[in-house]
């Protein structure tokens, strides 16, 4: 049993609150507004698979209502991770490991990553240095989502698809805390493989994402839309640039992937991309870590990335119309 805080138990933070808590873990959550008040009075409700799970647990706005954590999984945003830097103090431990279940590039991306950029922050993710000076890169694991859930009612969680969450140390180390970590999520439904070169994966998931979820705000059209026709050779003009950013950071990818990621993400048909949903919805838009940080890295590695900063300019304008930008 570990102690596990959810730090923004939304759509996939409440999922992995309420297998993690199911399996006998000490598990408390971070939320606010409405979902916190429900989870609260009615505890933490998960549609999966037909069936329907709910789990009573601690939850607060207030992370000074926990103390020291084994482990903290920030399930935010990558921009409210850096806006909530701050207030990870109270659950943080001498030994506590922060595990960052978020889209895009890593805050802590360039530590332990033994290039020549070693050491660096990225300002389109971490402003300041301000989560790598309060929190700590060293207490760092990656982790890269794959689940597709969604909040469909203040406290209640449905599950879609998919139940892996990539685990990787920043060093691709097999340390024992990530060992322990992939054990306590594989004995609560998840599939949680350690990899040995964690930003591989990163990235792979970027391909889509640096494409797709700006195409999805600006046009509306859904993943199936985006992934045929002209709006499929866009996302190959993009993805092509973000293949050579990548391996003018060593990091090598088969050219197959490619393909293989746009249909696989094809079949996902009437599927919204999240900046989509969160347009509509009305939510501040993911922008900077999975559009942003790929021009940043561009500009850093002298690679050109025109696809890329055109959906950029687009997409931040289309965000800052709507006042979530």
């Amino acid at each position: 049993m570990k102690k596990i805080c959810i730090f923004g138990a939304g759509a996939i933070g409440g999922y992995l609150a309420v297998e993690l808590a199911l399996a006998g873990n000490e598990v408390c959550a971070i939320a606010r507004g409405a979902h916190l008040e429900a989870i609260r009075k009615n505890g933490l409700t998960l549609l999966i698979g037909g069936q329907e799970k709910n789990v009573k647990l601690p939850a607060s706005d207030n992370p000074a209502d926990f103390g020291p954590q084994d482990y903290v999984i920030c399930a935010l945003k990558a921009h409210q991770s850096h806006e909530s830097a701050a207030q990870f103090a109270p659950l943080l431990g001498p030994d506590t490991a922060m595990v960052t279940a978020m889209n895009g590039i890593p805050w802590w991306y360039f530590y332990k990553e033994g290039g020549k950029f070693e050491g660096r922050h990225l300002e389109s993710v971490d402003a300041g240095a301000r989560q790598w000076n309060l929190i700590g890169p060293e207490r760092a694991i990656g982790c890269v989502v794959d689940p597709a859930c969604e909040v469909i009612a203040p406290g209640v969680i449905e599950h879609h698809e998919f139940n892996r969450f990539i685990l990787g140390e920043p060093d691709g180390s097999e340390s024992e805390r990530v060992k322990i970590l992939s054990d306590v999520m594989k004995a609560a439904n998840f599939d949680a493989p350690v990899r040995d070169a964690i930003r591989w994966n990163v990235w792979l998931k970027l391909w889509g994402n640096v494409c797709f979820n700006p195409i999805s705000a600006l046009t509306h059209a859904t993943l199936d839309q985006i992934t045929s026709g002209a709006l499929r050779e866009v996302c190959k003009k993009a993805i092509y640039e973000a293949k050579a950013v990548t391996e003018a950071l060593n990091i090598f990818i088969p050219e197959e992937m490619i393909e293989r990621r746009l249909n696989i993400a094809g079949k996902a048909v009437g599927h919204k991309m999240s900046m989509l949903q969160d347009l509509e919805r009305n939510r501040s838009m993911e922008i900077d870590a999975l559009v942003t940080a790929v021009q940043e890295l561009g500009r850093l590695t002298h690679v050109p990335t025109p696809t890329i900063d055109l959906l950029l300019a687009l997409v931040q304008e289309r965000g800052r119309q709507a006042g979530l930008y």
